[in-house]
């Protein structure tokens, strides 16, 4: 049996696998292609994005990683603000001893790494975050992308998917 060391994996993650604090949001398929959409409302939202990537237990085995790119629209209005761009680390307890969490850090792409540049009406939003210091995933960890906006009464979001972006090592 053979090594595998990966430095070009990606993972997609489906719009189906986002959680949604609040709104109306859509699940669709058309000219074959997945979005989820969330109805116009002037409110704030959070969404959790999970980093379904192999753990292990080893060191420096299983899969670093290194960013994560989200692919996503603002339409007819821009948001009111998208401030929080967050990938959130939860530490898994053992038996008696409790979760944790912890914020992971991270920086957005130049076109993304203002406020503004991220609220902006566009239909082909594609934020890049990148990792600080790229990570193994240990067995007892588990990663999610935590995203707040707040819109404005006639902004329309719609997320087509994101993908993880790491090494593999097994």
């Amino acid at each position: 049996m053979g090594y595998v060391h990966d430095t070009q994996m990606s993972q997609f993650i489906p719009p189906s696998m986002f959680e949604h604090s609040a709104g109306t949001w859509t699940i669709s398929e058309a000219s074959n292609l997945i979005k989820s959409a969330r109805e116009a409302a002037d409110a704030a939202f959070t969404t959790l994005i999970p980093v379904p990537l192999p753990s292990n237990n080893a060191v420096l085995k299983g899969a670093m990683l290194k960013s994560i790119d989200v692919f996503y629209a603002i339409g007819t209005a821009a948001a009111d603000a998208f401030a929080t761009v967050e990938l959130e680390k939860m530490t898994l307890g053992v038996d008696d001893v409790a979760v944790t969490g912890a914020a992971v850090v991270t920086s957005c792409d130049l076109a993304h790494d203002t406020e503004a540049e991220r609220l902006a009406v566009d239909t082909d939003h594609v934020m890049t975050v990148t990792l600080t210091t790229p990570v193994w995933i240990d067995d007892g960890e588990a990663f999610w992308l935590k995203l707040v906006i707040d819109a404005a009464a006639t902004t329309v979001v719609t997320f087509f998917g994101a993908r993880a972006n790491y090494t593999l090592r097994i």
